[in-house]
Formats: C-alpha cells, structure tokens, sequence
C-alpha cells in the first residue's frame, strides 16, 4: 500500500509540474502577444498621426494636372531629341540631302535593275547599265535646256526690251497718270544702286561659286551613294535592321518593305504626273508662239517635285514670260493653259495615280514643304514630302503590329486562364490571409489558448 500511495504522489506531483509549465507557457504566450499587440497598434497610431498632420503630396494633386504633366516632360524629351537631330542633320546638310537625293533616284532605277537580273545579267553589270543610262538621260536634258536658253537668249533679250518698252507706254497712257520722267527716275536708281553694289554683287559671286562647289560636290555624292543603294541595297538594310533593338527589330523589318514601296510609287506617280505637266504646256505656250518653250516645260517637270509649291511657281513664270514677250492677251491664254493643265493634275491624275500611295492630307503637304524649305532650302523642300509619306507609312504599321501583338498577347493569357479554371487545382487555403494595414489586430482573448 505503501508503494501504491508513494507512485500516487509521483503522479500527483508530475501532473501539478506539468500543469505549472503549462500556466506559465500560456502566460509567456499571452505575455507576447501582448507586446505585439501594443507595438502594431503604436504603428497604426503613428500612421494615423503621419497622415493627419501631413498628406501625401501626389494626392493633393488633381488626376488631369498628372496627365499634363506625365505628357509634357515626355514631349519635352522627344522634342530635345527631335532638336538633337535636327541639328545634326543641319551639320552635315549636304551629305543628308545627297543621300536622301540618292534614295529617290534609286527608288526610281532600281525596278529597271531587278528587271535586268531577273532576265540573266549580273547584279553588278544591270546597276552599271542601268546608272549608265539614267545619268546619260540626265545630262541630255540638263545640256538640251542649257542649249535651248542660249539659243534663245538674243532673241528673249530682244523681245524682253519691246516687253518693257510697251509697259512703259502703257503706264504713260494709263489712268494711274504715271510719266515719263518718273519712269525715267526709277530706271536711274536701279542703276545708281547696281553701280555702287560692285562689291556686294563680287562677295555675291563668290557665294555662287562656293554654292555651285557645294551642288558639285552633292551631285557627285548621290551618284555615289545611288549605285552602291542599286548594287548593295538589301546587304544595308539588314546591317541598319542589326542596330535596331531586338524586340522592335521584327516590325521595323515588316515596315521597311512597306515604305519602300510607297517612296518608290511617290517617285514614279510624281515623275508621270510632272512629265504631263510639263508637255501640255510646254505644247500650249508652244503653240501660243511663247520662246523659251522647251526650256520653261524642263522647269515645269523639275519643279513639279515640289508639291503644291512647285506647280504655282513654274505656272507663273511661264505666265510672266508670255507677258513680257507676247503681250497680255498671250499671257492670259498661257495662263488659262496653265490653270487647266493644274486642275486635271490635281483632279484627276494625282488622286488616280498617287492616291493609294500617298495618303496625306493637303495640309500636312503644305507644312512639310514649308518646313522642308525652311531647314534646306528647295532640296527640302522636294525631300520633305516622300520623306512624310513613308514616315506616316511606317508610323501607321507599327501602330498596327503593335495592336496585333496586345491582342495576341491577351488572347494567349485568356486561354492560359481558361486553362488553370478548368484543369489546374488553386493553391490550398491555409487559414492565413494577408490584413490590410488599417485593420485592428486581434485582440490577445481572440489568439488560440492552447500550445501547438
């Protein structure tokens, strides 16, 4: 009995050691949390006063003056970018406009040259014959026209001096009482000022000869420039497609054929739609007896290249000289020739044949031509449209591809997610889910009361 009672005893004391170890456990639990309790609820207390005494600016900000500001420290970044280029460009101005000179020309030559290998000659042999003959063409029609106005330049002079002497009776006989003394005066001053501006008219001189240096020099090297595009075009576009980066390198690759096709159907349409020009009336101020026909319809075909512009200014000229050569009756039907050949162009051949080329607003031809002339000149100003065409082309199918791609990308996440909804188990929920900042914490009463 005595044994019985003494492992009694044991057992009593364990169970009371055990159930003290346990009361203090609980009491260190509790103790802990506790502790925790008051240091997240100090934490939220020191929020509340950090966000009563100061809120956060971003906030106090309204929605749209962000979007303003987001978009223009963009746009000033692309514009210092865009001012970046300009200027760079503005350095080497000639090596630019040859090059984009070249470009025209090789978009105009180089069907000729795919032609000529396609039916057996070497690549090398088809851009040498063909920049043979296209230079050949050129330096016929620049000697033919130099050949036309020396030709005619006794008998424009002439006729030039009857031109003005008939305007000068016809402002002496008109009604704005005009006489002969005051012409006379006026003749008198232009020629005191030609007199005393020898040495502007010298300084002028040799600003020429460095201008016909520079248009040498720029003829050589788009010639240059124009046989290496025709031999080894598509060996450059895959070493200018090696700078750009990868991600963006498969659409600039699509893009690139697509603008050319559109530099070269602008190339061809202009020309056809400038030779029209040119030979209606050339033919009409022929007709009229106008000198100096030929040479002013090779005039009426260069500026034609010049949208919008180009057309008004060799009209006027042609104009001009059928009035002071032939007279007023002679001018207005050079004129009416003029105007009717200018509105079956702007009707009727440009929208036919570079209507599907060149998708841009007349507006948006105006300013390119402005701009283009304000930064070089009438080389600008012939580039500056192609040069819109093909970056609206480009600017329009990356836009595109890039749409392809959100909706390829969203149509792939769509199916994934089908996918997980119908064959893929969701992570097992463990009880613990994450509590928002301002929520209270458990109190230490609502913590489980037993040891795990």
């Amino acid at each position: 009995m005595s044994g019985t009672h003494t492992w009694l005893d044991r057992v009593k004391n364990g169970a009371n050691a055990v159930g003290e170890r346990r009361a203090r456990a609980l009491a260190r639990r509790n103790a802990e949390y506790e502790a925790e309790y008051a240091e997240q609820a100090e934490r939220m207390a020191q929020l509340r006063r950090a966000r009563t005494r100061a809120p956060d600016p971003a906030r106090a900000v309204p929605w749209g003056v962000r979007v303003a500001a987001e978009a223009a420290w963009r746009f000033l970044v692309l514009a210092a970018a865009l001012w970046v280029v300009m200027r760079v460009i503005g350095a080497v101005r000639l090596v630019a406009l040859a090059f984009v000179v070249a470009l025209l020309v090789t978009a105009l030559l180089q069907p000729t040259v795919a032609r000529l290998h396609r039916r057996g000659l070497a690549q090398g042999l088809a851009t040498a014959l063909t920049a043979i003959c296209g230079f050949l063409v050129l330096g016929l029609v620049g000697w033919f026209v130099v050949w036309q106005v020396l030709d005619n330049l006794d008998t424009l002079s002439g006729r030039l001096q009857e031109g003005i002497a008939e305007l000068k009776r016809w402002l002496v006989d008109s009604p704005l009482h005009v006489t002969e003394q005051q012409i006379n005066d006026v003749a008198e001053k232009l020629n005191d000022a030609i007199g005393t501006s020898t040495s502007e008219i010298t300084s002028t001189g040799l600003q020429g000869v460095t201008v016909l240096v520079e248009i040498i020099t720029g003829m050589l090297l788009a010639m240059f420039c124009t046989l290496c595009l025709l031999y080894d075009g598509p060996r450059v576009w895959q070493w200018t497609l090696k700078l750009i980066p990868a991600a963006a390198r498969p659409g600039v690759a699509d893009a690139g054929p697509r603008a050319w096709r559109t530099l070269t159907a602008y190339v061809r349409g202009t020309m056809i739609v400038a030779f029209i020009d040119a030979l209606f009336i050339g033919v009409g101020i022929y007709l009229l007896g106008v000198p100096l026909a030929v040479p002013i319809g090779v005039v009426i075909f260069l500026a034609s290249f010049v949208p919008l512009v180009g057309a008004v200014a060799s009209g006027a000229l042609a104009v001009i000289v059928a009035l002071v050569t032939e007279g007023v009756f002679t001018a207005l039907m050079a004129l009416l020739v003029v105007l009717v050949v200018q509105q079956i162009e702007g009707h009727i051949l440009q929208p036919f044949i570079l209507g599907r080329a060149v998708r841009l607003h007349p507006l948006a031809v105006l300013l390119a031509v402005a701009t283009g002339g304000l930064v070089a000149g009438i080389g600008g100003a012939v580039v500056a449209v192609p040069l819109v065409a093909v970056a609206n082309t480009v600017i329009v199918h990356l836009r595109a591809y890039a749409a392809d791609d959100d909706t390829d990308t969203e149509r792939t996440t769509g199916e994934g997610d089908l996918a997980d909804a119908e064959g893929t188990a969701l992570p097992a929920d463990d009880g613990e889910r994450p509590r928002p900042h301002d929520e209270e914490p458990p109190r230490p009463e609502e913590r489980p009361q037993g040891l795990t």
